[in-house]
């Protein structure tokens, strides 16, 4: 599904999702985009003290385990618990009602944020952060990497980092060293290079397809029966959809009557917390 761009006074919107101590940016070692390799960024540490416990404010029956991460496979989910990810925005009104409403249910999620967007709405990435929520990277403008020359892919990923890090700059939250593939459409070279400093890809177990013109209602339904299937995984949301506003405080209550927790991801450093017994 194509993404679809709104342009406005304060710049592009997007309107359609994805199918299927602050840090650096991601560094570019030559000028030009064909040239282009990614260095290590700077890491946000975890305290020893505060891993594996549920996330420090949120006390909500929902709330499971603070999970730091530091490659794709330190995220291993018991049955029972889910992770929460929102990608493309932040966007005014739609994300503080998120917010809001993760909040009330005790819960922390991650925002993988398009660099458009933090240029846009730099106080909303920063509310994000100060709510305690976890924010990743999801390119600059939301194109599909996999068509893009490799170094011009590297150069794009690296444009949302730095706009998503200019956003954070001085509010004492940096940004993880996370991130999404707009249309979960990778390649092999760009994962290898991304893994290579210290980039955790962070993939989707349960594609809600918020996107898709539907009800809010049947957002639910199909997350839900996806989920159970499963019974474990990390669910892909946006934060620039009506209908996902309206379908959250239903789908967490859900979750709550079906005893599954919701894990909190955080920036790693000294390895993965062990899963609970399945």
């Amino acid at each position: 599904m194509a993404a679809r761009w709104l342009f406005l006074g304060v710049g592009a919107i997007l309107l359609a999702g994805c199918e299927v101590a602050p840090q650096e940016p991601l560094a570019l070692a030559a000028s030009s985009p064909a040239a282009a390799t990614v260095t290590a960024p700077a890491r946000a540490s975890v305290a020893a003290n505060a891993r594996c416990l549920p996330a420090r404010g949120h006390t909500g029956a929902l709330a499971g385990r603070t999970l730091p991460v530091s490659r794709v496979s330190d995220i291993r989910l018991a049955r029972g618990e889910v992770v929460l990810t929102f990608d493309d925005g932040p966007i005014p009104g739609k994300t503080t009602r998120i917010l809001d409403t993760l909040d009330r249910a005790g819960v922390r999620a991650t925002f993988l944020v398009v660099g458009t967007m933090a240029r846009s709405y730099p106080r909303l990435v920063r509310e994000v952060a100060a709510r305690g929520h976890t924010i990743g990277s999801h390119t600059d403008r939301h194109p599909n990497l996999s068509r893009m020359a490799h170094g011009a892919a590297l150069a794009e990923i690296a444009k949302g980092e730095r706009a998503i890090a200019a956003a954070l700059s001085g509010s004492g939250h940096g940004m993880a060293p996370f991130f999404r593939f707009p249309y979960l459409a990778d390649t092999r070279a760009l994962r290898s290079a991304l893994a290579a400093r210290g980039t955790v890809v962070l993939d989707v177990d349960i594609d809600s397809k918020d996107y898709f013109r539907t009800s809010s209602a049947k957002v639910l339904e199909r997350t839900m029966a996806r989920l159970r299937s499963r019974g474990r995984g990390v669910v892909l949301f946006h934060d620039i959809h009506a209908r996902t506003v309206a379908m959250l405080p239903d789908f967490l209550a859900a979750l709550g009557r079906e005893g599954y927790r919701v894990v909190h991801l955080v920036p790693g450093g000294a390895g993965a917390c062990p899963a609970p017994a399945s």
